[in-house]
């Protein structure tokens, strides 16, 4: 299930503005979605490969250039439609476990 979620979370931490893919992971990581950069990487690039996401490269003063992602307005569009699926998502198990606990 973590998996399926994994590009809605991330897509949900760049809309909050530009941000690199060491403080996306750290993100992750306190909500407890443990990813690896081997993981996210790969995310990021098919992300920007849909149009969803942009980045620019920002130069670093302790090492090299570090690349700063945002969403595209395409990706802004498709966030919306996943906030919208969660809603539903999560407003259907509400039902069905009160159906369960009746």
């Amino acid at each position: 299930m973590r998996k399926g979620i994994l590009e809605y979370c991330v897509l949900s931490i760049i809309s909050r503005g530009e941000i690199y893919a060491s403080d996306i992971i750290a993100e992750l990581r306190t909500a407890k979605l443990l990813v690896v950069e081997g993981t996210l990487y790969p995310l990021l690039t098919r992300l920007k490969n849909n149009g969803l996401l942009s980045y620019n490269w920002v130069e670093s003063t302790s090492g090299p250039p570090r690349k700063y992602y945002t969403l595209t307005e395409v990706g802004k569009g498709i966030l919306s439609q996943l906030d919208q699926t969660w809603q539903e998502l999560a407003y259907a198990v509400g039902v069905s476990q009160k159906g369960a606990n009746s």
